[in-house]
């Protein structure tokens, strides 16, 4: 405030003195000697200095003491040039108020803006803070759980009888999950912070589907889900060989049989069917589920959207953003549709490579 003060009576006193020094040569000379065009000077120095109402005020002035001047001393009559040189300098004084006023509002207005921007970086960052604070604070106490949980199982603290190996194991299954769940989190806000970092080698996206599908049988069978893979209409297992990170190229298969399991009835089949042509592999997961709203599609792979559709098991709404987030980096793409008469598709395809005859010779190589 002490700072602000000696300013505003600075600009306050330029003001009267540019007032007085302009009425003095005004009033002092012939009407058709126009000096009102000095104004211009207050008013930009009350539009930078003061608020709009002020800039207002000496423009209104300003514009009364050009006008006055017509009939003040009266010594000459007045003429038509005299007239017109008076209206082009209210005119110019205001046409400056007017700009003045606009480039006050203009002001304000990216003022307010690049606060709520501040506010909103100052609060993603307390939220991603929060959020990597938290979820590393959760994964530890997992951990030991699920290391307790192991050693239950193993007999190491007394015999376990069958009904508590059952309990040992719903209670390993939930963990697990919880834990899959904080990794993820942990992973979105990395890759969104920092980019997704891979590790490319040559990956047969058949082999990894296996891989997959064998680590989700127990998920699978809880649910009374079947899941077949098949490469469409050929019956011959064929490789389909593409340059991918291993671990996250998994994740993404993982993700959506999972949320096929997830979608599925009990009794129905999900199906993985993975098709190599041309310069492309895609991979297909269909379930028989309820399918997909028409106007859900595009927001299916938003962060923590979950969908309106029923489930059997509720998540996170981050699983399909993460494998969005995969896919994209390896320069795929990923989408999702309807299926008639009922049921959804989940499908993804990425770029193959042209030498793939090469690329197993480098995988063997590797193994």
């Amino acid at each position: 405030m002490r700072r602000l003060k000696p300013n505003w009576q600075r600009t306050h006193w330029l003001i009267a003195a540019l007032f007085v020094v302009v009425i003095v040569l005004e009033y002092s000379t012939p009407p058709p000697y126009v000096f009102g065009y000095l104004y211009i000077g207050a008013v930009l120095l009350a539009s930078g200095q003061w608020g709009r109402g002020a800039t207002r005020w000496v423009t209104a002035i300003a514009i009364l003491l050009t006008l006055l001047n017509l009939f003040i001393p009266g010594i000459e009559p007045i003429t038509a040039v005299t007239l017109a040189n008076r209206t082009i300098t209210v005119l110019a004084l205001v046409i400056t108020g007017w700009l003045s006023d606009r480039i006050q509002r203009y002001e304000k207005a990216i003022t307010h803006q690049h606060a709520q921007i501040l506010a909103q970086a100052q609060l993603a960052r307390v939220r991603e803070d929060f959020v990597s604070t938290l979820t590393h604070d959760l994964k530890t106490p997992l951990l030991g759980a699920l290391e307790t949980l192991h050693a239950l199982e193993n007999h190491q603290f007394g015999p376990v009888t069958a009904a508590q190996r059952r309990a040992i194991a719903i209670m390993t299954r939930s963990h697990q999950t919880t834990l899959q769940l904080v990794e993820t989190l942990m992973d979105v806000y990395r890759n969104d912070t920092e980019g997704l970092c891979l590790q490319r080698v040559p990956v047969d996206v058949v082999t990894l589907a296996e891989e997959t599908i064998m680590q989700l049988t127990s998920l699978a069978a809880s649910r009374q889900v079947h899941i077949r893979m098949h490469q469409g209409e050929s019956d011959f297992r064929q490789p389909c060989w593409v340059e991918a990170d291993t671990l996250q190229l998994q994740r993404v298969l993982s993700n959506l049989i999972s949320n096929a399991i997830n979608h599925a009835p009990r009794g129905s089949l999900v199906e993985v069917v993975i098709r190599a042509g041309g310069a492309a592999c895609q991979v297909q997961v269909i379930d028989q589920g309820q399918g997909i709203a028409t106007d859900e599609v595009a927001q299916l792979f938003n962060r923590f959207y979950q969908g309106h559709s029923d489930r059997q098991a509720k998540g996170t709404g981050l699983g399909l953003y993460l494998s969005r987030q995969i896919v994209e980096a390896h320069g795929g793409t990923i989408w999702a549709e309807s299926r008639q008469p009922q049921g959804a598709i989940f499908a993804f395809r990425l770029p193959t490579q042209p030498q793939g005859d090469s690329l197993m010779v480098r995988a063997f190589k590797d193994s």
